[in-house]
């Protein structure tokens, strides 16, 4: 997304994607009213939801047999309301697309970050490893948005402070038959939770375990995990078997919650996970990142087109970038580590069947109150909008 926007505003920019093409599993695939709204701000909406994809309108729980509606997005006062369901690859299809149009944007495949250049005091480039060897690029800002596991972010001596994970989750697929009921959902029971996301022919299913428990898991056995989400959504029964052969079918995923106490030195600026990972709590992180990258080109737009920019007229700008993203970013954290131990760490030590919290009770009575949660995951603390500027580019749908 950053990569386009500074295209768009005139900038040369070269993306690195270490994969050959976007087709991975086990993203994050949900796309918020915030970033439908930025897609609308750059004209792509109505294309962009050509897209496949599915619309959920709310989010509900199932807790101890009981339903709840968490969140509902058509209450919001927003362009969308409601979170598209896309997978993460057609997302990043669409941008890459729109990206093109622009002589000034280059994506090079298969091109994993290796490490930084560093001249006179600063970052002036990255190193990357390519099926074709070894290559360097030098460039006035490299932007680390290379995730939770930053290359970039460890290569410039940036240190992130662990905010703590209890859990952990497994993220699996499990068939979805035309019986099954739609949209997303939690499934709450005695000491378990599953979030379930529709993916029309499949559920995408994140399991939540006791952080490092993994191996404890194994060890009981696959028969017994299988009767463990039987437990939780029993319409699984007749396909649980078939759907998790082996453990190969079932994915880890490591939770971290960490921030940079600074997101940048003179020549580089850190972004989205690899500034502040989240939790999978709410389905922020990938919103949250599309976040930061409109508000560094509306910082950093203007100054990179300038072809006689320095690095001292930059950096006080990565100081602004930072300033401007840390405050949505430290709320939302602090949500995900208040959700995390006060719901999540004791109900996976809990022997007793879970029951319906007061504030769930209190929005079954008051469906108006819904919009509360829904604007805390669908907009955010800071929702941001598009002001960098912009340029003609080649090949543009009706011209």
């Amino acid at each position: 997304m950053l990569g386009l926007l500074l295209a768009r505003a005139g900038v040369d920019v070269v993306v690195l994607e270490k994969h050959a093409d976007f087709l991975r599993d086990f993203r994050g695939d949900t796309v918020h009213p915030s970033t439908l709204e930025v897609m609308h701000e750059l004209g792509f909406l109505e294309a962009f939801l050509e897209r496949p994809h599915d619309k959920a309108r709310d989010i509900r729980a199932v807790i101890g047999g009981s339903e709840a509606v968490i969140a509902d997005f058509s209450r919001l006062r927003a362009r969308c309301g409601f979170i598209a369901m896309m997978p993460q690859w057609e997302f990043l299809d669409f941008l890459r697309d729109e990206a093109a149009l622009y002589p000034n944007f280059h994506l090079l495949m298969q091109a994993e970050a290796t490490g930084l250049i560093e001249a006179d005091g600063r970052v002036a480039g990255v190193r990357a490893r390519t099926p074709e060897g070894d290559i360097e690029i030098r460039a006035d800002l490299v932007i680390g948005a290379d995730g939770r596991h930053s290359t970039v972010r460890d290569a410039a001596g940036l240190v992130a402070r662990d905010l703590g994970a209890p859990i952990d989750v497994l993220w699996m697929r499990i068939a979805k038959h035309p019986t099954d009921p739609s949209g997303a959902t939690g499934r709450m029971g005695t000491g378990r939770f599953m979030a379930m996301l529709d993916r029309r022919t499949y559920w995408q299913c994140a399991y939540v375990i006791r952080k490092g428990g993994n191996e404890t898991l194994r060890e009981r056995g696959l028969a017994m995990f299988r009767a463990d989400i039987v437990g939780l959504v029993p319409f699984f029964a007749d396909r649980v078997d078939a759907e998790l052969a082996s453990w190969d079918d079932v994915k880890l995923l490591s939770v971290t919650v960490d921030r940079l106490d600074r997101w940048w030195k003179p020549g580089v600026l850190c972004i989205g996970d690899a500034a502040h990972a989240m939790s999978p709590i709410g389905g922020v992180g990938i919103n949250l990142a599309i976040q930061d990258a409109v508000a560094t080109a509306n910082i950093l737009a203007k100054a990179l087109a300038d072809p006689q920019v320095t690095v001292q007229a930059l950096t006080p700008l990565l100081a602004q970038v930072q300033q401007r993203r840390t405050f949505p970013a430290r709320v939302t954290q602090a949500v995900q580590v208040a959700v995390q131990n006060r719901i999540f760490d004791p109900l996976l030590d809990s022997d007793r069947p879970p029951r319906v919290p007061a504030v769930l009770k209190l929005l079954n009575r008051f469906p108006a109150l819904r919009v509360i949660p829904a604007y805390a995951v669908g907009i955010g603390a800071r929702p941001e909008h598009v002001h960098s500027p912009a340029v003609a580019r080649a090949g543009l749908r009706g011209d």
